[in-house]
This record gives structure tokens, sequence and C-alpha cells, in this order.
């Protein structure tokens, strides 16, 4: 055995970033080629999400992307599925720096998600160091403990209208790092898809940076260009740019233009 008295778990980038007041930027991909983290991480991004809630990736393609983020000292943030709590914990065994779980619906639903994903003494997360993310056994177990709690963001998505009622009990909670905002389906929820500057869907989005803020979490939501200026000042401190679909659509379709330009 080699002298590990020493190792630790890789600190998360975005969690240093927050916790010193500052913004996390994030791109999503949903595309399953981890190359596409690698560039990324080239290229300086704080955070890369890759998706399972929407996608077919498999595990192995969702842990290519944690190990390339990893080569750029990169966070990765797995969206995972609604399922069992394997769902949950598999990509932290991974050695995800976080996971973002879709849809909770109540503070009942969000405390559910801490017990399964925290170790004591917040939760009862099941006990197995013998991933990448204990360095196979190599990490003290007291120590891998004590920091897939405090290295390791679990965030969840607040994201339709019933959860709005219990944000207080929801933030508080011990063991929830974020509450993400999710403007898409909030406004399909309200039966207004797509009007993401409707007065009801800017009234929960401040609503859920203020229940942030009241106890001591962080707050993300997506963010363009043109407003991400505006949404840090809001207090939103994870933000997110963008996807790998949108970027090559428009590559593509500058492309496609400049050669259908020829024949005009």
């Amino acid at each position: 055995m080699p002298n590990n008295e020493s190792w630790n778990m890789r600190p998360s980038r975005v969690l240093d970033i927050m916790r010193k007041g500052g913004v996390a930027g994030c791109v999503k991909f949903n595309l399953g080629d981890a190359n596409l983290a690698d560039i990324a991480g080239w290229c300086g991004m704080d955070c890369v999400w890759v998706c399972m809630e929407h996608t077919v990736h498999t595990l192995r393609e969702i842990e290519n992307f944690i190990r390339a983020g990893k080569a750029h000292n990169m966070d990765t943030m797995v969206r995972v599925q609604r399922g069992s709590y394997s769902d949950l914990v598999h990509p932290l065994e991974m050695d995800a720096a976080g996971i973002l779980v879709p849809h909770v619906m109540s503070a009942k639903d969000a405390a559910q998600v801490a017990w399964q994903t925290r170790f004591h003494p917040i939760g009862r997360r099941p006990l197995d160091s013998g991933n990448a993310d204990g360095a196979y056994c190599g990490i003290p177990l007291k120590r891998y403990l004590e920091q897939s709690n405090t290295q390791r963001f679990v965030a969840i998505q607040i994201e339709d209208p019933e959860p709005i009622e219990e944000l207080d009990q929801i933030a508080e909670l011990d063991g929830i790092d974020m509450l993400f905002f999710g403007p898409g389906d909030f406004s399909h929820g309200l039966g207004i898809p797509g009007e993401f500057n409707h007065p009801d869907v800017t009234s929960a989005r401040k609503a859920v940076v203020a229940a942030a803020k009241k106890h001591g979490k962080f707050a993300g939501t997506v963010a363009n260009k043109e407003n991400v200026r505006a949404l840090a000042d809001e207090g939103f401190q994870f933000l997110n740019i963008g996807s790998d679909v949108t970027g090559l659509m428009q590559h593509f379709g500058d492309i496609a233009d400049t050669f259908a330009n020829l024949h005009k």
C-alpha cells in the first residue's frame, strides 16, 4: 500500500469560487464526446454540465467527461436521472464535483436528496470509498466522508411552480448547496412556455436567489452574454451560458450561409 496519509479529494473549483464571493461559469453539453470537456478546459472554463436527464449517455461516457475536466482542474456537474439513490450517487463516486437534481418538487423531496447524497452526520449516503472519488480506498475513511460533504456540491433545480411556497424550508436544509432556477420548465409549468421575462417567472427567479442568500446557500441559473452581468448583480453565483449544440448550430449555420451567399 502506498503512503496515503496525506491524500485528499480534489477541491471543487466551483465551491472555492463561490465561497470566496465570486461567480462560477459553466457551459452545458448535450453531446457525448468528452473531447468537448477537454476543449472547455483548455479555454479556461470553471465547470461543464453534462446531462443524464435528457440524453442517452452511458455512465462510462460521463466518467470520461469527469476525467477530462479533472485534467484541467475543471469541475464537472452531472444532471442526474431521478430514480434510485444509485442514480444520484454514481456520478459522485466517479468523482463529479457536483450533481444537479432536476424537478425537486417540495421540501420533503429535497430532504430525501440530501439524505441519499450526504454522508454522516448529514445523511445516509451508502458508503463505498473504493471508487475514483475516494482514490480507490486511498483516502483515509474519515477524511473521505468529511471532504465528500464539504468539497462536493449538491444542487437542486427549482423549475416548477410547486416548490416555490416551500423555498425557505428547502434552502435551510443541510446538505443542499445550491438552488438552481430553471426558467424554461418553470415557464412551461405556468402555461407560458418560453416567456422567460414574464413577471411570474421573474418573481420566482428573484425568490430563489433571496431564499438562497437568506440561508447561506448559493443560487444558480442559466444566462446569456447579454444578461449575465444583471444576473450576477441579482446574486446568482453559478451561471451557465450556452451549450455545445447551440454553439455548433450557430457555427455551422454561419458556414452554410457563407456558401449560400456565393450563389446570390
